[in-house]
């Protein structure tokens, strides 16, 4: 089912692309909670829908673009929970920092994940204790490697006061400013060490980076040490946490 869902990933990256490499000025509006959403949002949204019905219909789906009521979802033991465009700003601002995420949760864990990077072509998957890269045609396994120097990854659109006294409290390290759920792929394969996360984060936006990072080593808990859970709960928001190989 993963090479499914690795293929499915990549027909909804060529949708976007579509969009991307249009020469019409970007149509962009704002949903209720003033976040941007895009033609090639919503094209994504539903070939995976269509895609996820026809490879599991007896799974059912939380995606960004049409998440359904607490009732429907209350009860879930497995759903898949989507991001068919993380990095929307990225997006616009045409940086290639935007990711195709597709996750798999089972009892609150995500257990399989496929973060496509449809500007490079390059994919990110996870299961189980395995995790791998594809590009140039090449599959490559991935995990979490130690540096001498730490690299930090941080989000290029959101940077907080807190998250600056934690860097300052840090020590020697660098930093690496990077889009969307790469952050979690930038730790799983390696180079970078450890991704901080204080500012808000939704579910879809996490899952499936989640999943590519944990099977390549990492773990992701909250700033209390529990590891960051997806279990149907009313709201859609993460805690705060960080992804380290530590």
């Amino acid at each position: 089912m993963l090479q499914q869902i690795c293929q499915l990933a990549r027909e909804a990256g060529a949708a976007i692309m579509a969009v991307y490499q249009d020469e019409q000025p970007l149509k962009v509006e704002h949903k209720m909670d003033d976040s941007p959403v895009t033609a090639a949002d919503i094209a994504a949204h539903k070939i995976i829908k269509a895609g996820l019905m026809r490879i599991a219909p007896d799974i059912p789906l939380l995606s960004e673009e049409d998440p359904p009521v607490w009732e429907e979802r209350k009860n879930w033991q497995r759903y898949w929970l989507v991001d068919p465009l993380d990095g929307t700003k990225e997006f616009i601002q045409r940086n290639g920092e935007f990711t195709v995420n597709i996750a798999l949760i089972e009892d609150g864990v995500p257990v399989m994940g496929v973060v496509y990077v449809p500007v490079l072509n390059v994919l990110y998957a996870g299961q189980g204790h395995q995790a791998w890269k594809e590009t140039n045609g090449q599959t490559i396994p991935i995990k979490v490697a130690a540096a001498m120097q730490p690299t930090v990854v941080i989000s290029r659109s959101h940077m907080d006061e807190e998250l600056k006294d934690y860097l300052t409290q840090l020590g020697t390290h660098q930093t690496l400013s990077v889009g969307s759920s790469l952050k979690f792929c930038m730790v799983a394969e390696g180079k970078a060490q450890l991704y901080p996360r204080f500012g808000p984060t939704n579910i879809w936006d996490t899952a499936a980076g989640h999943a590519v990072a944990i099977a390549a080593g990492a773990h992701v808990t909250d700033w209390e040490g529990k590891t960051l859970n997806y279990a149907p709960r009313e709201s859609f928001l993460n805690p705060g946490f960080r992804v380290t190989i530590f």
